[in-house]
């Protein structure tokens, strides 16, 4: 697995024989300049006013070097993805072939679902052991889950995924300790606290699973939960449905209970309906999220330790072998 470099300062992203450089101006026109080693990196996140050119471009380009670009407020703008090295044309068909059947199409994005159910179940139960009074809730995801199988379009699966996170959304109050609560998720542009941290949480976890996607033959456009559509890869959205409440919401709880973050953190974006995380907050929710998928659990199967954000690939490549019949794609189910 390679690195992944968070880059929040602002200056330029130089190319010199084979390492980067972020120069930064400093006092008495000198320039200082921090190097980034080629070998081993996989992404690189971009927070700050950072200048680059095509030839930096291509140089990254050449080393499959995904770059995730996030404005001044720390809201995702895009990524440089590179043209990719590592494809199949039979997979590409196998890819369409299974988005164009029905069956096909609801059997991986069903997977999906119960993966992210799970996931949240799982959540819930921890903080009912601990007294929280989330039962109720649970009782409404489990009743979702049971539905699954008799669905039978990709609406319909959606409309129970809904259900589900409306239940575990109403559960929040009782999970985070902050005075504000949670009425409901609202995204573009996030209106409060739960929101805009839950937002910027769940952007590193499409990112993540973006980069991840693209050392795959896999292509990053074609999916099966969510309707593929222009500008955006919307297989990420999908596999990132996995990981959102098994990585994402569990670095959130973490973050507001522990007093990482809180209320003192957001700022409102002039006269617009929006909040965002400060600078300072940013850095914080980067650090605990980087710990989080570096974090290594023995797998049952491989029989060695693997990190969470390696468990991202690991699930592209059972999506490949489901999509080539090698074997049934089962999506991730936390064991440990």
């Amino acid at each position: 697995m390679g690195r992944t470099y968070y880059i929040l300062r602002s200056g330029r992203l130089r190319r010199r024989q084979n390492t980067l450089y972020l120069e930064q101006e400093a006092e008495e026109a000198k320039v200082n300049r921090q190097a980034i080693p080629i070998e081993g990196v996989d992404d690189i996140y971009l927070f700050g006013e950072v200048d680059l050119n095509t030839k930096l471009l291509n140089f990254l380009a050449q080393n499959g070097i995904v770059v995730h670009c996030f404005n001044y407020y720390g809201f995702y703008t895009g990524s440089f993805y590179p043209r990719e090295s590592n494809v199949s044309g039979h997979l590409l068909v196998k890819q369409v072939e299974h988005y164009l059947d029905l069956e096909r199409r609801l059997t991986i994005a069903r997977e999906f679902v119960a993966s992210a159910l799970f996931h949240i179940r799982r959540n819930l139960n921890y903080y009912k052991t601990r007294g929280k009074p989330v039962s109720d809730c649970v009782k409404v995801i489990e009743e979702c889950m049971a539905r699954l199988e008799s669905c039978k379009s990709i609406p319909e699966l959606m409309r129970e995924e809904g259900r589900a996170r409306e239940a575990y959304y109403h559960a929040f109050n009782e999970i985070v300790d902050v005075e504000e609560e949670f009425e409901k998720r609202v995204r573009r542009p996030p209106n409060s606290m739960l929101n805009a941290l839950m937002s910027f949480v769940n952007t590193l976890v499409y990112t993540a699973t973006l980069s991840q996607i693209y050392v795959t033959q896999l292509n990053p456009t074609i999916s099966y939960l969510h309707e593929p559509s222009h500008r955006r890869f919307s297989l990420a959205l999908d596999v990132a449905e996995v990981f959102k409440p098994l990585v994402g919401d569990r670095v959130l709880f973490r973050l507001l209970n522990k007093g990482v973050i809180s209320e003192k953190d957001f700022v409102g974006v002039g006269d617009a309906p929006a909040i965002y995380m400060t600078e300072d907050a940013r850095k914080r929710v980067l650090r605990e999220m980087e710990e989080t998928w570096q974090t290594t659990v023995y797998h049952r199967v491989l029989k060695r330790k693997v990190s969470y954000r390696h468990m991202i690939r690991l699930e592209a490549y059972k999506i490949i072998r489901h999509l080539t019949g090698m074997e049934p794609y089962r999506s991730l189910r936390a064991w440990w």
